[in-house]
């Protein structure tokens, strides 16, 4: 197949065949940046459980560094603490680093809308095509001279419009779930580092309230004696 029966066969579809290559070039560039974007926050997400797991305790003086080396959007989460230290309460606390992770969500499946876009347009693009190209098909049968037979090869032609949407419908598809699944991901690591500020959190305060109640009667033990 030479460019000449490339350019006849796209020029029978009514052009259509043209924004195929661009569509198949916009899903796989969407489909690579996110991957690697994605799959580099997952990596970020465990390194940074695992930071915040090994602390002692939550002080500012040691959570400060961990969340200015964490990139985003994992420092949006560990930056709550710092930002907020006289919230004691864990309710209240918990609120305000779910506003910070629904914050960052969109930012992670940014782009993603052009893949569900093609999913749904390459198709249609492509079944528009086919309709154009039976068009010239069947406008053999209207010169007596041809032979019947012949408009088979404009049919198939035709559906060369058809095939392409499929082939990239079907890449899109699946580079699409499969983003959407490693978002997942990232969004549930934010939900667990915002479980362990939580429980740590509490845990210190529930430990202070704990050793005052204990102080207290001493002091009154003392005062009777």
């Amino acid at each position: 197949m030479d460019f000449s029966m490339i350019a006849s066969i796209t020029a029978k579809s009514g052009g259509i065949l043209y924004i195929m290559p661009l569509l198949l070039l916009i899903v796989l560039w969407v489909s690579i940046e996110r991957f690697l974007f994605l799959n580099r926050m997952s990596r970020l997400g465990e390194k940074t459980a695992l930071a915040l797991e090994q602390l002692p305790d939550i002080k500012e003086y040691n959570l400060r560094p961990l969340a200015e080396s964490a990139e985003f959007p994992f420092r949006a989460l560990l930056q709550v603490p710092i930002r907020f230290p006289n919230i004691k309460d864990s309710a209240q606390l918990s609120e305000i680093l779910q506003e910070a992770v629904m914050r960052q969500v969109p930012l992670l499946d940014k782009r993603l809308w052009l893949l569900d876009t093609t999913v749904t347009l390459a198709p249609l693009l492509g079944l528009l095509g086919t309709i154009i190209g039976m068009f010239h098909a069947f406008q053999i049968l209207n010169n007596v001279a041809n032979n019947p037979t012949a408009i088979t090869g404009s049919v198939a032609e035709a559906l060369m419009a058809t095939a392409a949407g499929l082939v990239i419908a079907i890449i899109g598809l699946v580079s699409f779930n499969g983003l959407q699944n490693q978002m997942r991901f990232v969004v549930h690591q934010m939900e667990t580092l915002r479980s362990m500020l939580i429980n740590r959190l509490s845990g210190l305060d529930h430990s202070h309230a704990l050793s005052s109640s204990e102080v207290q009667p001493a002091m009154y033990a003392a005062k009777e004696a």
